[in-house]
């Protein structure tokens, strides 16, 4: 082979070039807020490429956030595997296949750490909190962008189906809010053009106004969606925001980092009787008044429910308004 056809053969190789990355969700719940870790001007989420040595993808994901943030991580598990060449941005021309994790720790790592970001998931995704009831973004901004937007669809049917699916990721039309569409709220947004992620591969330049929730870097935003989809219907049916709790907590702490995570108010009577009936937690025998008000009993979780053979999950009985 000559100089010119391995020139040729280096070029070829060099734009087939596939890297792949190491993307974690990583998240806590702080004085009432869940909240995200995010690196850079907080518009990036952790990542590092793949290395050789990485025993496995897990295990090099928790090496490389806690040797870089200082976060030590409970619970993983993988999300999903993202590779759209569209999504990435036009400065960015290598392809990356984006393998993404779900990570969680407790709220005590979080305060006392001083390098990492940590920032409400909400900053994010504004329209996703409901706590307070439905978000003035909804119903103020986001449902006449939309009205606009699938009015503008060349057919009738094209206009019916999008007015559908907006209703549907919405709650509009009375057909109720579904915390855990959180993946097709934004996936919808960035279709109708009404978020700054839209406007990077060049269709859309021009056409956004200003919308609420802040963006981030390449595909981030969408994967830390997947990522707080994933977390709202985990919580349903496995003991996972456990590993977000102090080692010991009231009843009401409990059940605001559940309404934190789901953006949804929990009904306190039928929330604490399934708590009390699946033997999720047992009693210290101890109390606290920090919550102030009457001394609270404090609890921990009874890690026995995990060697059982049923788990039934906390089946978060949401406030229905």
């Amino acid at each position: 082979m000559d100089a010119k056809d391995t020139r040729k053969a280096r070029a070829g190789r060099k734009a087939n070039d596939v890297k792949a990355d190491l993307i974690a969700v990583v998240v806590a719940v702080t004085d009432g807020h869940p909240s995200v870790l995010t690196i850079g001007q907080a518009n990036a989420l952790p990542s590092d490429p793949f290395e050789f040595d990485h025993r496995s993808l897990q295990s090099g994901l928790r090496a490389w956030v806690e040797q870089q943030t200082g976060q030590p991580l409970g619970y993983i598990e993988q999300l999903y595997t993202f590779a759209d060449r569209d999504r990435i941005g036009a400065e960015n021309p290598q392809r990356v296949i984006s393998i993404s994790y779900l990570a969680l720790t407790r709220q005590e790592y979080a305060r006392d750490s001083a390098k990492p970001c940590w920032g409400s998931w909400y900053d994010y995704f504004p329209w996703e909190d409901h706590r307070s009831g439905t978000p003035p973004v909804v119903l103020d901004v986001l449902r006449p962008r939309l009205i606009e937007w699938a009015q503008g669809a060349p057919e009738v049917e094209a206009r019916r189906e999008r007015q559908r699916r907006a209703a549907v990721a919405f709650g509009f039309d009375d057909l109720g809010w579904n915390e855990e569409l959180v993946l097709q709220r934004y996936e919808l947004l960035y279709e109708a053009a009404l978020i700054e992620e839209a406007a990077r591969g060049g269709q859309h330049a021009g056409a956004l106004a200003p919308m609420p929730g802040r963006s981030m870097v390449a595909d981030h935003r969408r994967i830390l969606a997947t990522g707080i989809a994933r977390l709202r219907s985990k919580i349903k049916y496995r003991p996972v925001v456990f590993e977000l709790m102090a080692p010991v907590f009231t009843l009401l702490q409990l059940q605001r980092t559940v309404e934190a995570l789901a953006g949804r108010l929990v009904n306190k009577p039928n929330f604490r009787r399934l708590i009390e009936q699946q033997e999720l937690v047992e009693e210290t025998g101890e109390t606290t008044t920090e919550t102030g008000g009457r001394p609270a009993k404090l609890y921990r979780f009874r890690h026995a429910i995990l060697d059982e053979t049923v788990i039934a999950g906390t089946k978060l009985p949401l406030a229905r308004s």
